[in-house]
């Protein structure tokens, strides 16, 4: 599995994306309606209309990962709602929500030693 370190910036998309979408229109999302750019490395995480799945499109300095999660029962029960187009989340509510949970309602300690 691709690592996520907490010092990666991780940006969940607010509106959910067409899951027939590869990698170049992922990148166009990121910079039409995201106003972020897709080679900066940020994880940018996507899920479809009914959530039933995630994607993250992840840019590593040589190529693109774009990684898939269905899940093969229920979906998702939380997913952000703002005013805004994206979420900024850290790497442990990342975890917390590929496991369907909800990662503003979980009791995460700070990351021990951010790098400025």
């Amino acid at each position: 599995m691709l690592p996520i370190t907490p010092q990666q910036k991780l940006l969940i998309s607010i509106s959910p994306v067409d899951f027939r979408k590869g990698i170049d229109s992922l990148a166009a999302v990121c910079r039409q309606q995201l106003y972020e750019n897709p080679l900066s490395g940020a994880v940018f995480v996507f899920c479809n209309r009914r959530r039933t799945g995630i994607k993250m499109l992840i840019y590593d300095g040589q190529g693109f990962w774009l990684c898939l999660k269905r899940f093969s029962r229920g979906k998702l029960g939380w997913w952000p709602t703002a005013d805004t187009n994206t979420f900024t989340a850290s790497a442990s509510q990342l975890q917390i929500l590929l496991y369907q949970g909800d990662p503003t309602d979980a009791k995460i300690p700070e990351d021990w030693c951010p790098i400025n």
